[in-house]
């Protein structure tokens, strides 16, 4: 794998009665992300760990690489939650757990001790 990985996330599918996909997904699956901090969408690529394949309803590990990175830099943090898309469809909920890309991680404000 080529692509360079930027978080791992929880990601909760969403079953096909919540509005969620109506088949599986297969990891390298790449679908866009949407966090609430903007109305901006990028393409996400979700390789998954531990299995090949997630049924609409099931959660998952995946390990993500965005496209187009610039716009997040010192924007994510452990515990933010985002949606997964296709097109205007919410197809599940993320929730980062360990960013790998530092450029990403939000910076934590410096304690002035004088």
């Amino acid at each position: 794998m080529t692509k360079k990985l930027d978080f791992i996330a929880e990601l909760k599918y969403r079953t096909t009665e919540q509005g969620g996909r109506k088949t599986p997904v297969n990891s390298g699956y790449r679908p866009q992300l949407k966090f609430d901090f903007t109305e901006m969408q990028t393409s996400g690529h979700q390789f998954f760990i531990g299995t090949n394949s997630v049924k609409p309803g099931e959660s998952v590990l995946a390990q993500i690489g965005m496209d187009s990175t610039h716009f997040y830099e010192n924007k994510l943090e452990v515990g933010m939650e985002f949606e997964f898309r296709e097109g205007a469809t919410i197809i599940g909920i993320g929730k980062i757990i360990e960013i790998l890309n530092k450029s990403l991680e939000k910076k934590k404000p410096a304690h002035n001790n004088v």
